[in-house]
């Protein structure tokens, strides 16, 4: 097990989470028994290949998809046991998603897109433009609040999707390649900026990328390989030997 002095409980605990696809007449077997703890205001970073099962990891770990087999717990709930009903209250309310590509609604500003979650979860349309605005202030869109997505540089939309995915201040963020369409220096001030806002929120984050430079910034760095996670200075990261135990606390 990699571990320091832990200070505090984690707040996700994955324990032998196994995920097969049929493939071709087969079963591929994407990921094989992984292992995982996130604790408060840390930041993961999960490297790996393109195909490695990273975005597999994250869909399971968001509740947008389910284990063959292995628990996936935040604190002592079993998401994996949940209901569909209390899973998408997860997704609502405890998790916030960043991908690759931003998704923003192309019909709406960018103050909107911020504000969607929040109506959706029951806020007051003035609460939640309020909230929005900040948002977007915090990541330093607060001169583009009524520009529309096409209006934006892709730098600035993924900055938009990142202040939405803090709209309900979610405990956790799963982020999921979200500099790989951005050039190097914006991708760069992006990571920046998603660092910082972690730590000043005191919130958990893991972000799946192939950019090893970029990962270097994060607290822990795990590395996917053969379905298996490994600290990423391991041996075993580059020789896919037995499956470690990974306590992401540091």
């Amino acid at each position: 097990m990699v571990t320091g002095t832990v200070t505090a409980e984690p707040i996700l605990t994955v324990r032998g989470l196994h995920k097969t696809y049929p493939s071709g007449g087969k079963q591929l077997h994407v990921l094989r028994g992984v292992d995982l703890q996130v604790y408060p205001g840390k930041v993961v970073a999960v490297l790996g290949a393109s195909g490695s099962g990273k975005t597999t990891l994250l869909q399971l770990i968001g509740a947008l998809d389910r284990p063959d087999s292995g628990s996936i717990l935040y604190h002592d709930k079993d998401i994996g046991e949940a209901g569909e009903e209390a899973r998408a209250g997860l997704r609502s309310s405890f998790v916030g998603f960043v991908f690759q590509y931003h998704h923003l609604l192309q019909e709406f500003s960018a103050v909107e897109n911020v504000q969607i979650p929040l109506l959706i979860a029951g806020a007051e349309p003035g609460k939640a433009r309020q909230r929005a605005t900040q948002l977007l202030e915090m990541v330093g869109l607060g001169e583009r609040l009524e520009h529309d997505p096409s209006r934006l540089s892709g730098g600035e939309q993924q900055r938009v999707a990142l202040a939405r995915a803090l709209a309900n201040d979610p405990a956790l963020v799963l982020a999921d390649e979200p500099t790989g369409n951005l050039d190097r220096p914006t991708g760069e001030a992006l990571y920046g900026l998603l660092y910082s806002l972690a730590r000043e929120g005191n919130q958990s984050w893991i972000v799946a990328t192939h950019n090893e430079y970029l990962a270097r910034l994060a607290d822990i760095r795990l590395r996917l390989k053969d379905g298996v996670l490994y600290p990423a200075t391991s041996p075993e990261s580059d020789a896919g030997l037995s499956s470690p135990t990974i306590g992401a606390e540091s």
